[in-house]
């Protein structure tokens, strides 16, 4: 029997949240590791995490770092699962003891969308009236927009893509900020009316790329992961994690990003921002990117000698669980 019509040798079990967005990116990596390596039978197995079941209180009071990845973790500490598929935005830039971040994918876009009610339609978020009302989970978004459009009125929206646009569409906001990258990955690019510049809102760490998660020492996982690692993305994603992680913040603090790679000079913008929009410190390294980590810290203690701790430490006092 020729080896392309031979059974698979073994099984490689995937981990995935059950939303639409997650199943979608999880089936793309699974596509993608069965072009690489036909012999292997990868198989995906869905569950729901504590994310994804409370979606009647903000994302930022729920108190957990791990919100939409502990239960993925925990299933591959098991031996339940070999890898696991994030957005990278959702994974805590401290793993727990015996996992590892084994690969990052090629990022998409990774502004931040206006997505707006069709009564607005043609424009754009500074074209918005005073009070229009902007639908954001992110503690990141609202301070930056509240910053640059004290105006505009906030108000917090959960629920998947679908019930989150429904929200929109039927009269609840005028507008909702969402990911360009979530958008386009299924199919609804064109709901998007404008992409954030960055001048406006800088993005959440790792936004727009995929991280793999595996066990820390199964270097079979880790060799086929290998096959989907984008080394520039990688250095970014490095770089701005190593910012959040020397930080101390969470995925729902006020922490903003911007990576480009130019030749051999890798620059990070980072930001920190009150709440209420009133305080945003911004600053900017530049390094080469096999230093990507380095900077990430170097920009993190620039911004702390600015203030950036005691913004922080303000908002960790204020969702502190009985606070």
């Amino acid at each position: 029997m020729s080896p392309s019509t031979s059974a698979p040798t073994r099984t490689v079990r995937i981990a995935s949240r059950k939303s639409q967005l997650a199943l979608v990116q999880t089936h793309w990596v699974q596509e993608q590791l069965q072009k690489h390596f036909p012999e292997i039978n990868f198989e995906v197995h869905t569950m729901s995490t504590q994310g994804d079941k409370i979606l009647d209180v903000a994302l930022a009071k729920i108190g957990d770092k791990g919100l939409f990845t502990k239960e993925l973790e925990v299933r591959m500490l098991h031996d339940e699962s070999d890898l696991a598929v994030h957005s990278l935005k959702d994974l805590p830039t401290k793993l727990p003891e015996g996992l590892v971040l084994g690969c990052v994918t090629e990022r998409e876009n990774p502004a931040d969308a206006l997505v707006l009610h069709e009564k607005h339609k043609g424009k754009q978020i500074d074209a918005l009236p005073e009070g229009a009302v902007i639908g954001t989970s992110s503690l990141r978004r609202l301070a930056q927009l509240r910053y640059h459009y004290p105006h505009l009125e906030f108000k917090d929206v959960r629920g998947n893509l679908n019930t989150r646009l429904a929200k929109l569409d039927d009269g609840n906001y005028d507008a909702l900020i969402l990911a360009v990258a979530g958008l386009e990955r299924l199919g609804m690019g064109d709901r998007i009316s404008q992409a954030l510049p960055p001048e406006i809102s800088l993005h959440a760490v790792g936004q727009g790329a995929l991280g793999i998660e595996c066990r820390g020492g199964d270097e079979d996982i880790l060799k086929l992961l290998k096959a989907l690692e984008h080394e520039t993305t990688a250095q970014r994603c490095y770089a701005e994690r190593a910012f959040l992680r020397e930080l101390e913040g969470g995925c729902q603090v006020p922490i903003g990003v911007n990576t480009e790679i130019e030749g051999d000079r890798l620059t990070l913008t980072g930001m920190v921002a009150s709440l209420d929009g009133k305080r945003l410190i911004k600053d900017i390294v530049s390094g080469t990117p096999t230093n990507a980590e380095q900077l990430g810290i170097e920009l993190a203690q620039k911004l702390r000698k600015q203030g950036a701790q005691e913004i922080l430490d303000e908002i960790l006092a204020e969702f502190r669980p009985g606070s």
